[in-house]
């Protein structure tokens, strides 16, 4: 059985054997002492009438009365101890705190019931007797007396039992809840520092990806023009003049765009404002929201947020790369759509990342530059021939992230990313993106 009438310790166990807490288990004493003396009284006029020894009824009260020490561990016996020493007259306290501790205990209710009845009866039965042959009175007033003996020692106690067990399940119950809450609290701050921590990383990779799109192909451009530039200062000066000044349009444009993503880098994230009338229930997931916002706040810019480029600038692209002295073919397909701007952008950096590669790995290459526009996606395609055996090299350094970018691109926006050797000696590299 479990604990009754007092609180359970939540910080531990320290009463000995069944009792939770040493002061329970000194209750339980001085109750129990207290019942053995009070049926030990009660044991005189007992053995007298039965014609036993005084000895004899002072020890079995002394008995009877201590069995209330167990009322926690037994309560069902000490209710039935109660009842059947209810013909002697004795255990009056054995029998309203039995039923109390009885009533406050995890039993079922069938068994609260069915006992209080019994001691309810027995009471009944007991003190109508007693009083019929001690009192000369009519048999409605010796009815009335002896139910009210009987409610008054019975009801109170299993009321007063119910109401404190149901208290005390109450309280374990709203605690149990507040236990969970806070772990649930917790929980929701781990994944929300775990969702700031990735949004970190994703922000990081994507900042990286950006700026080597940009700076890769703006600066091996200027590698390449200033190879030209020097090839040629001397015998041509007016093209040495053209490639010189193309060299500063692209670091123009280079540092245009490093000043744009910077500003973007710059910019604070716009701060959640909190909503009126939040009840005290939504608190707790608030709170969650508050630390989840705390962690990400350190997430510098969403995905796509800066103006990117977009496919109407395929043109200049080409034609920076053909001013490089590539030789560059575009062929597209299909009718142009209104495409999302990610969608867009991801399309430009693709081809952007391949003819750069192109400027690296493949000098002298014809390339082929495809754009297809169908139904619910749009593709492109840059392949380039093989590189010649005399082909001059611009020796410009290589990362090994191009490509990892572009799949990464690719694959975010639930596009198809295909890259890899053709079998005529050159290489090609393939994205397909959803229109959606």
């Amino acid at each position: 059985m479990t604990d009754t009438g007092e609180e359970k310790d939540g910080a531990g166990r320290d009463g000995p054997w069944w009792w939770e807490r040493r002061r329970a288990a000194a209750l339980d004493v001085g109750l129990a002492a207290l019942s053995a003396a009070e049926c030990a009284l009660e044991g005189v006029p007992f053995a007298r009438e039965s014609g036993l020894p005084v000895a004899v009824g002072v020890l079995f009260g002394l008995v009877v009365g201590a069995t209330l020490l167990l009322r926690r561990r037994w309560p069902v016996a000490v209710v039935i101890v109660g009842i059947g020493v209810a013909p002697a007259m004795m255990g009056f306290l054995l029998g309203v705190v039995g039923l109390y501790t009885l009533a406050a205990c995890e039993v079922p209710r069938r068994v609260i019931a069915t006992l209080g009845s019994m001691s309810l009866a027995g009471t009944f039965a007991v003190t109508y007797l007693r009083t019929r042959g001690d009192v000369e009175a009519d048999g409605a007033l010796v009815i009335v007396l002896s139910g009210f003996m009987a409610v008054a020692l019975t009801v109170p106690p299993v009321l007063l039992g119910m109401y404190v067990g149901a208290r005390r399940r109450l309280m374990e119950s709203l605690q149990e809840r507040a236990d969970s809450l806070e772990r649930e609290l917790s929980l929701l701050a781990d994944r929300a520092e775990e969702r700031a921590e990735w949004a970190r990383t994703e922000e990081r990779t994507r900042i990286a990806r950006e700026m080597h799109d940009v700076v890769a192909h703006r600066v091996s451009l200027m590698v390449v023009h200033a190879a030209a530039l020097q090839a040629v200062a001397v015998k041509d000066p007016a093209k040495a003049a053209r490639n010189a000044a193309l060299v500063g349009d692209m670091g123009r444009q280079a540092l245009t765009e490093l000043r744009e993503m910077l500003g973007v880098l710059r910019s604070a994230p716009p701060r959640p404002q909190p909503a009126a009338g939040h009840t005290e229930a939504a608190g707790v997931v608030g709170a969650a929201g508050i630390v989840g916002a705390a962690g990400a706040a350190v997430v510098l810019a969403p995905a796509g947020a800066e103006e990117g480029p977009t496919l109407d600038e395929l043109d200049a692209l080409v034609e920076q790369s053909r001013a490089a002295g590539m030789s560059v073919e575009v062929v597209v397909q299909g009718d142009r759509c209104a495409y999302p701007a990610e969608v867009e952008q991801t399309a430009y950096r693709v081809v952007q990342e391949a003819l750069t590669n192109c400027h690296k790995h493949a000098p002298g290459a014809r390339v082929v530059v495809r754009l297809a526009h169908r139904d619910g996606e749009v593709a492109t395609q840059v392949e380039n021939g093989p590189t010649g055996a005399d082909a001059p090299r611009p020796g410009l350094p290589s990362g090994g992230n191009g490509l990892v970018g572009m799949r990464e691109r690719v694959c975010g926006l639930g596009g198809v990313f295909v890259s890899g050797p053709t079998e005529a000696g050159g290489f090609k590299v393939s994205a397909v993106l959803p229109a959606r």
